[in-house]
């Protein structure tokens, strides 16, 4: 009975380390998707520097390439971003909640910051 436990704990362990992102993670990144999202197609009257509605995009964009390389199946993936983006669409920006998506960015993806500049330069 031991053997069957340790068995499938260590079957648990090894599929959670292969995912590369737990379900925590994954409905952080969807939500800063969803953010990121709501900040590139702000309502009128709110004002945004360009430059931020760049990085939103590229997150957005190295999100889902990352989430692709771990091996989360894009459907999965896009419906988790559309359910965000149904959530934040045509809400005003906030800083505080794109500040902690941009620190998610860099803390959850490897080289996440270098990532995002990366992309940026290539939205021209």
């Amino acid at each position: 009975m031991k053997k069957v436990i340790i068995l499938i704990s260590s079957l648990f362990l090894f599929t959670s380390a292969y995912a590369g992102m737990s379900d925590s993670d994954k409905n952080k990144a969807w939500e800063c998707s969803g953010i990121y999202m709501a900040n590139y197609f702000l309502p009128p009257g709110e004002t945004f520097e360009y430059s931020m509605k760049e990085k939103s995009m590229a997150s957005v964009k190295v999100l889902k390439a990352y989430a692709l390389e771990i091996g989360i199946p894009e459907k999965e993936w896009d419906d988790g971003v559309n359910k965000a983006v149904d959530k934040f669409y045509g809400s005003k920006y906030d800083e505080g909640k794109t500040n902690d998506c941009h620190n998610f960015v860099n803390s959850a993806i490897p080289n996440g910051e270098e990532r995002v500049k990366k992309v940026v330069q290539t939205l021209y």
